[in-house]
């Protein structure tokens, strides 16, 4: 092994730790003059594929991986074995955390490594180093770089492992639901998007403009929560393109049969009637597929518990990104929870608790997912909206804790205040840099006297009352 063939767990230095402190000398030297250069290979390689440049190509995450990168380099040499090595490898392995978080591909990784390394190998040749410090220099260089690798692949794949367990997880726990329910929500769903249709036609809103099934109630479900309830099932495949074919064909000659008072117009609705019946069909046997599952729910709130909060946030931020679609997630804490649990006891504090998850869940989508963060905190996912879309559902949850009565054991009636943080995404691949973002937004909240939304990033406004 690398630390040990340099020495790590010897006290005494003989005149090969000497040569190896000469070599280490003029490597960090040549590391250094060059790093921005090696940092640029490095970035380069990872650019060069299709998958991963879509994400690093993000400006937060440009500057801080070439940042980082160049530290990383520099720390790789400086770092010295005989010393304890364990602060050193636990780094190694939290870098290797966040590329299985964000998905940078492990080949490309240790593809841009070994550029990195034939590239300083190259440039310690044209140095006329004697022959053993040469060889030194080198092969320090690969032992101190494989090293680090291999303890970031160690937990590349084990992050990656533990994610696929979760999705896997999460698909089950969706599946376990109130089956019968949901199947008749999103069919009651679907025929309300059709007679809406037909109402912007011929009814009491004719002339209106006619909306997307996309964007639908149903449509925001069957992409952000069929997809995972029901993966690899091949109806689901056919009732996204029904929907497309909707949206991108039919739509638009309806209201062009519609501007110019053509005789298509029947045909058309005949058409689009048609694809509505081979949808609900479909439905049917998506839901025919399901089997049951593991519980996934927060036992008190009735919520999604953390577990499967890497699952969901990574695969929203994967369709924002791959869409170009927003989305927004906010950070609730209700007020000054503590008093109620030292007046009134623990069991008066869950009571509050499962009331403000019943307001928050009244007030967001179907197709929006609600978490129990932490003890009186709580997560919410918008998915496909935007930062002040997200502000007026933050003010909306505010607004219905401040004027809902709470019940507590005893009769007795109070009611709560919570503070908001808002964070839309914004390029970054990592959810965990949302979620930071959300939780500084809360934080500022609190400090501007609490019972108000920040926006991440904005300036303050006072909150509505």
């Amino acid at each position: 092994m690398a630390e040990q063939s340099e020495g790590r767990f010897s006290g005494v230095r003989s005149p090969g730790d000497r040569s190896r402190d000469e070599s280490r000398g003029i490597l960090l030297s040549v590391v250094t003059e060059r790093a921005d250069s090696l940092v640029k290979l490095f970035y380069d390689t990872l650019l060069a594929d299709e998958a991963a440049s879509a994400f690093l190509s993000h400006s937060t995450v440009h500057n801080r991986l070439s940042l980082s990168l160049r530290n990383w380099l520099l720390e790789l040499l400086h770092a010295r074995w005989d010393n304890d090595p364990s602060a050193f490898d636990e780094r190694q392995r939290a870098i290797g955390d966040v590329h299985a978080r964000i998905k940078i591909p492990i080949h490309l990784v240790l593809q841009g490594a070994s550029l990195i390394k034939e590239a300083v190998s190259a440039h310690l040749v044209k140095l006329d180093l004697p022959r053993e410090v040469l060889a030194e220099a080198i092969i320090l260089l690969d032992q101190r770089i494989d090293y680090a690798m291999r303890l970031m692949s160690q937990a590349y794949v084990s992050g990656m492992a533990r994610r696929a367990q979760l999705d896997e997880a999460f698909k089950l726990f969706a599946l376990g639901q109130d089956i019968t329910l949901e199947r008749e929500s999103q069919r009651a769903a679907l025929m309300e998007w059709s007679q809406s249709v037909l109402f912007s036609l011929f009814g009491s809103q004719a002339g209106a403009d006619l909306k997307p099934i996309c964007s639908s109630p149903f449509g925001l479900w069957l992409h952000h929560r069929a997809s995972v309830m029901f993966q690899d099932v091949p109806a689901l495949e056919s009732i996204e393109s029904a929907m497309q074919q909707v949206d991108k064909v039919l739509l638009p000659k309806i209201e062009e049969a519609r501007a110019t008072n053509g005789p298509d117009l029947t045909e058309t609705l005949g058409r689009l009637q048609a694809l509505i019946e081979q949808m609900k069909f479909l439905l049917a046997d998506l839901f025919q597929s399901v089997a049951g599952l593991e519980n996934g729910r927060d036992p008190l709130t009735r919520t999604l518990n953390r577990r499967f909060l890497p699952s969901i946030l990574s695969r929203e931020i994967s369709i924002a990104g791959k869409n170009g679609s927003p989305f927004t997630i906010l950070m609730i804490d209700v007020d000054h929870f503590k008093q109620i649990n030292d007046r009134w006891g623990h069991s008066a504090g869950d009571m509050v608790l499962r009331q403000v998850a019943e307001a928050v869940l009244d007030t967001v989508r179907l197709s929006d997912f609600v978490f129990r963060y932490g003890g009186e905190e709580f997560l919410v996912a918008l998915v496909e909206t935007a930062a002040e879309p997200g502000f007026t559902v933050a003010e909306r949850i505010r607004e219905a804790l401040m004027s809902r009565e709470m019940h507590l054991p005893d009769g007795t009636h109070l009611t709560v205040t919570a503070s908001i943080g808002v964070a839309a995404h914004e390029g970054h691949p990592d959810y965990a840099y949302l979620i930071e973002a959300a939780d500084q937004a809360l934080y500022q909240a609190k400090e501007r006297g609490r019972n108000r939304t920040v926006i991440a990033g904005a300036s303050p406004r006072q909150p509505l009352r």
